[in-house]
């Protein structure tokens, strides 16, 4: 099967199991929301983004190294083997650390959210090597049926667990389910690569020099990814961290349905073209471009309705998140660039390009958090986290222009006028309907509604030629060839 082939299908999968996965998680979010405390969410979010700042140094960003095209990595069940071994040690080391830490200074509930997270996600650390090696074929279906379990599992097992009371279980069942999910669907059920220790020092040092390199960077990502959560927690407390974590997993959403399955294939993409300038790019343009189309119109949408979207699903009690939870639809509206951008410099052998932006991000987040998180609570949190995030994206984008050719103009500019569009026909259609006199639910299908006409309309007016070109082109991938 061929790359093109290969990459469509792979973002099929993904899709169709994001499709599915986010539908889910998203009726889980909601019944969780309604049915658990808010402060809960504040308890199991600090030691989550503990536990996810700290991770990285079990990675130590060798899953970079592993898909990095190398004469260390071209014999695939050696360098898994290399791969294991030393993640094997990075993650013992890791968890023995975290375990001793939770338990000789922590107590009560933040002990056993600490404690259940580090042996969770300990066990996601070994699962890493087979999902790399399906990454590194661009072959994403058993990891998007993987994911796709692990999900309805966690949902079960949730949802059961906050109906009997067992509050802050119901959320860390959905880390263990997820790491089952993995171990058995990676390792017991018709493995891709059967995991063995090997001593290859030439290798393993390779692998330690680009993960060094690397490390930094994921680091850093995972600093500007999560240390926004642990300042909450520690400054503003664990109702506000409740209020904001939920403002983040529900803007998520746009980003788990579409740029989730964009993403997770990009990486393979990119390493596959690495050395063909012009069909990298064009793969940079075609990617970039269709999560901007599409993050537009999601966040766009969401944000429009995100009063009527409050009230009538989450609850009352969580309208204290509603401005937070407008700005971080920006965030991770743009987020997904930011990381496609990075996936390039990892494919191109550069890690260590994301990681000065990223250190340059993260002292402007810091500054962001003290200033304005301290005046404006979680609202000056969120603010924060979007001026790092446009600067970031500003500078990786400068950055980029090193490895691939591209246009700002093209990957904005339609967007931007068809999202204005869009807006300002939602208000008028409603206005002309009989304003929000209509009640909660008609205002927010009839700003969905005139929203959606207008920005798609104007983006295949404008992009029509584009967007038959890209219909063709997945159709020539994904269909077999005719032979005549």
């Amino acid at each position: 099967m061929t790359l093109a082939r290969r990459t469509v299908r792979s973002v099929g999968w993904n899709a169709a199991a994001n499709a599915v996965k986010t539908l889910i998680l998203l009726a889980r979010s909601i019944l969780l929301a309604r049915w658990l405390p808010v402060a809960v969410f504040g308890v199991y979010g600090g030691a989550d983004a503990l536990v996810s700042l700290t991770v990285t140094a079990a990675a130590f960003g060798m899953g970079g190294a592993f898909l990095h095209r190398n004469p260390h990595t071209a014999d695939e069940g050696q360098a898994a083997a290399v791969h294991f071994t030393l993640k094997l040690g990075f993650t013992a080391v890791w968890a023995l650390l975290m375990l001793g830490g939770a338990w000789r200074f922590t107590g009560g509930a933040d002990r056993l959210a600490l404690s259940v997270l580090v042996l969770a996600n300990a066990g996601l650390q070994l699962a890493q090597t087979p999902q790399l090696i399906y990454q590194r074929r661009v072959e994403h279906r058993r990891l998007a049926l993987n994911d796709l379990a692990g999900v309805l599992l966690g949902t079960l097992a949730a949802l059961a667990l906050a109906w009997r009371g067992h509050a802050l279980w119901a959320l860390l069942a959905v880390d263990l389910a997820m790491m089952a999910a993995a171990l058995v669907g990676l390792y017991l059920w018709r493995p891709v690569w059967r995991p063995r220790l090997v001593w290859a020092p030439q290798a393993m040092r390779y692998f330690l020099r680009f993960g060094r390199r690397n490390f930094t960077a994921v680091a850093l990502w995972q600093a500007l990814d999560r240390v926004d959560d642990l300042w909450t927690r520690l400054f503003l407390g664990e109702v506000a961290l409740g209020y904001y974590s939920r403002a983040y997993r529900f803007a998520i959403y746009p980003r788990l349905l579409f740029a989730n399955p964009l993403n997770a294939v990009a990486t393979g993409l990119y390493a596959a073209l690495h050395a063909d300038r012009p069909r990298l790019s064009r793969a940079f343009m075609q990617t970039n471009g269709l999560l901007v189309r599409l993050g537009f119109w999601a966040a766009g949408g969401l944000a429009l309705v995100a009063p009527e979207f409050i009230s009538l699903v989450l609850g009352e009690k969580w309208l204290p998140m509603l401005d937070a939870f407008r700005l971080m639809l920006l965030f991770t509206l743009l987020d997904p660039l930011k990381l496609t951008i990075a996936n390039l410099f990892v494919a191109v052998g550069r890690p260590e390009q994301a990681a000065r932006v990223r250190a340059v991000q993260l002292a402007a987040l810091l500054l962001g958090l003290f200033t304005l998180g301290s005046r404006w609570g979680i609202t000056g949190v969120a603010l924060a986290v979007n001026l790092m995030l446009l600067l970031g994206i500003g500078l990786l984008l400068w950055l980029a222009r090193a490895h691939v050719d591209f246009s700002l103009t093209r990957l904005f500019v339609v967007p931007l006028a068809a999202l204005a569009l869009g807006a300002g026909l939602a208000w008028a259609g409603l206005a002309a309907f009989g304003g929000e006199g209509l009640g909660l639910a008609l205002t927010a299908v009839f700003k969905l509604l005139f929203f959606s006409l207008g920005y798609l309309l104007l983006i295949f007016l404008l992009e029509r030629r584009q967007t038959l070109e890209l219909l063709r082109a997945l159709r020539r991938a994904v269909l077999p060839e005719r032979h005549l």
